[in-house]
């Protein structure tokens, strides 16, 4: 038997917001239970319409802002509110950063029953155009006649009908609406699913999603827009060993680069390696990375997740000895380019899965005195547990997840010794409730 609909209720609801949510929502209590209002914030009067409801809280929508608050500001993009790329450009990037910050206190707070000594000063840049990597849905919809290009709406399933972005890098995001008339040219139309996007410091590089073989006419169309444009577009017909070239035809796949130049190093990688999305953010972390782990000639560090070589690299310009561990192979190749590319000789390569650890690897038995961790989102709790630490006096943790840090952070103070003795927020992704953080343990 199938569900009943869920029936909303119909009236708009005036109310007052009492704080943020973690992802950037206003809070307010109804008859005693929680409502999630997508666009208000603090302390402010508002009409809404409710879009969910279910036993333990319910959501809507700002219909209408009665009294606004101080921190509200008008948002740049006129797509915002529709376009689910970002949540927070009402909120003024003061009081984004303060929200993100008090979410890490929070979690480390209610997760990891741990609290930082001292608060570090936030890592912030550019808040427009800083975003060099995504992927862009296409889709062509009949009723419209038209291609559309970007993210997916707010709370929906469809994209958004954008026509710019400006938190990605200006060489894409002033290209939206003309890659969407490019895409209307094609025979294939139908058939170009998604864009990922990955810009260099120099250099930007398209790969088109194509779920059928293109015509000539339409591969010749899409290298004339390359040419004109001075970018660089890959086809990808079924999984990352399917990414070709299409222009330059003769293009290697670690087309793109970008540097770190206080490091003087630099970086080889493909469109579909992982990378920061924030250039300027990442020149910064790297340098307070190596200030709180204080890297010396005598050091033996263990740098974990270790990608493309990010931290290693310049890690091991000062100290004795680097063991870099990762489980994508294929990062570990660029990895090891990048270091041999640069005479870089004090790195050890190894490929591991980190969530699962095995003790009988080498490098998994030696002592490091130093550790570096850059997790994905679902954290370092594995291979946290099954090293031993042994003569390991400090740990910098890099972290996209304040859930999974103040998680794992609990495990390091309260059962391998550690103390937590700074911890901040870097400004990654501005206008969102993404949360990028650093934490340092001294034992």
């Amino acid at each position: 038997m199938s569900r009943r609909r869920q029936q909303l209720p119909t009236e708009p609801v005036t109310t007052v917001i009492e704080n943020l949510s973690h992802d950037g929502r206003g809070v307010a209590h109804i008859n005693g239970k929680t409502t999630f209002i997508r666009g208000a914030l603090p302390q402010e009067t508002v009409i809404f319409e409710y879009t969910h409801q279910q036993s333990r809280f319910d959501e809507g929508k700002v219909l209408e802002v009665l009294k606004a608050s101080p921190q509200r500001i008008t948002p740049r993009c006129p797509h915002f509110g529709v376009c689910g790329g970002c949540n927070l450009q009402h909120l003024a990037p003061s009081a984004q950063i303060a929200l993100k910050q008090d979410t890490l206190i929070n979690h480390f707070t209610h997760i990891g029953k741990v609290q930082p000594e001292t608060i570090a000063p936030p890592l912030q840049a550019e808040v427009w155009g800083y975003r060099r990597k995504a992927r862009l849905g296409v889709k062509y919809v009949i009723k419209k006649q038209a291609v559309l290009v970007g993210f997916r709406e707010q709370q929906g399933r469809f994209l958004a009908e954008l026509t710019r972005c400006d938190v990605l890098h200006p060489r894409l995001g002033e290209r939206i609406m003309a890659l969407r008339e490019l895409i209307e040219k094609l025979e294939g139309k139908q058939q170009i699913a998604q864009i990922e996007v990955a810009i260099d410091d120099e250099q930007a590089a398209l790969v088109f999603r194509n779920l059928a073989p293109l015509s000539q006419s339409d591969r010749e169309i899409l290298s004339q827009f390359a040419k004109d444009n001075q970018l660089f577009f890959y086809l990808q017909s079924g999984g990352i060993n399917t990414i070709t070239p299409l222009y330059p035809e003769n293009l290697p796949l670690a087309s793109l680069i970008y540097h770190l130049p206080q490091e003087e190093l630099s970086f080889a990688f493909t469109p579909y390696d992982f990378t920061q999305v924030n250039t300027a953010i990442n020149q910064q972390m790297v340098q307070q990375a190596l200030t709180w782990l204080t890297p010396q000639p005598t050091d033996r560090i263990l740098d974990l997740f270790c990608g493309l070589g990010n931290f290693t690299l310049p890690l091991a310009k000062r100290a004795n000895k680097v063991i870099g561990v990762e489980g994508d192979a294929n990062l570990l190749n660029r990895a090891e380019m990048n270091a041999h590319q640069q005479n870089i000789e004090s790195i050890h390569y190894h490929i591991a899965d980190l969530t699962k650890p095995d003790f009988n690897m080498p490098w998994m038995k030696s002592h490091y005195n130093k550790v570096l961790l850059d997790p994905p989102r679902s954290g370092a709790l594995e291979i946290i547990r099954a090293l031993p630490f042994t003569g390991t006096q400090r740990i910098v943790y890099i972290s996209c997840n304040p859930a999974t840090l103040a998680r794992d952070a609990g495990e390091l103070v309260h059962q391998k010794g550690f103390r937590l003795v700074q911890a901040g927020v870097m400004d990654m992704f501005p206008h969102t409730a993404h949360v990028e953080s650093m934490a340092l343990f001294v034992r």
